[in-house]
């Protein structure tokens, strides 16, 4: 009977917990999604004006999509922001993930004399938040008639991408290194051992430094807001939608605001889910290193 009883107390509490679990994460989720139900709701809103005290618009409509999408030689290009943006960060992916996997497997894999010192020099660096070199950085391309151009950007980003390899590094460690020297036996030099044995191996870490290196610079606004100053036409997005909200045109264009958030979220969402399907199939073929 006492042990019936104990039994049915824990079932009793392992309830009550559970269900204070499900209510927490039913809290969280609703305030997770109610800043991004009401952007997107407010993207297709009707009437005007920045704030009104409904979330659901009383009329819908594609007019803010479409006048953020025909302003193409405006004050307001988005679409032109829209391709600055997506050729910067994806020029810049490119280069930072090969700058990032390639430093991550010379400092995993080599041994050389200046190794533990590239190691502590880039980890006390790294304690630095990036926008303290900012200005730094700014003197420097003006020096070189860089500014306002999209190279400026793409090289700030790129150049910066080898501070990030300590996370790739850890990956790299936790392959073997009798793999590599059993394809050294049969004759493979160091490159082939990189492309053919450890990047098929490490699929995971180049779908995490590739989704890292094209989100930065497609959220970053405080080195593209200095790097660009008032050139518009190569602002990126989030320069230019932060541009829309002056006191003279908060008001009326705050819809075509919210409607160039929805839109500059797609290319990253679809990314995440194309990207993921590879994420999955690194994990499984990476988890058996024979």
């Amino acid at each position: 009977m006492e042990a019936k009883k104990k039994n049915k107390s824990y079932k009793s509490s392992q309830r009550i917990s559970l269900t204070g679990s499900y209510i927490l994460l039913i809290v969280m989720s609703i305030v997770w999604m109610f800043p991004i139900v009401w952007i997107v709701l407010s993207s297709f809103r009707a009437e005007g004006g920045a704030f009104v005290p409904y979330i659901i618009p009383k009329s819908f409509t594609l007019d803010n999509y479409k006048i953020l999408l025909s302003n193409s030689t405006g004050s307001f290009p988005f679409v032109r922001w829209f391709l600055n943006t997506l050729f910067i960060a994806t020029i810049s992916c490119i280069l930072s993930t090969f700058i990032t996997i390639a430093m991550a497997y010379a400092l995993s894999r080599l041994r050389f004399r200046m190794r533990k010192p590239i190691l502590k020099i880039a980890l006390v660096l790294n304690m630095f938040p990036g926008f303290m070199s900012m200005f730094a950085i700014y003197y420097i391309l003006k020096a070189l008639d860089l500014t306002q151009t999209k190279f400026a950007l793409i090289l700030v980003y790129s150049a910066g991408a080898a501070l990030g390899f300590y996370i790739a590094k850890g990956f790299f460690d936790t392959i073997p290194m009798a793999l590599d020297e059993s394809a050294m036996i049969d004759g493979a030099n160091k490159w082939q051992i990189f492309t053919k044995i450890t990047l098929p191996l490490s699929k995971p870490m180049i779908v995490y430094t590739s989704l890292m290196s094209f989100m930065g610079p497609w959220m970053d606004f405080i080195f593209a807001k200095v790097i660009m100053g008032d050139k518009v036409e190569n602002y990126t997005v989030a320069i230019g939608l932060f541009s829309m909200m002056t006191k003279t045109t908060a008001n009326s264009l705050f819809m075509s605001f919210t409607a160039g958030c929805v839109l500059i979220a797609i290319p990253i969402t679809i990314l995440f889910i194309i990207m993921q399907r590879f994420y999955v199939a690194g994990i499984t073929s990476g988890s058996v290193k024979e």
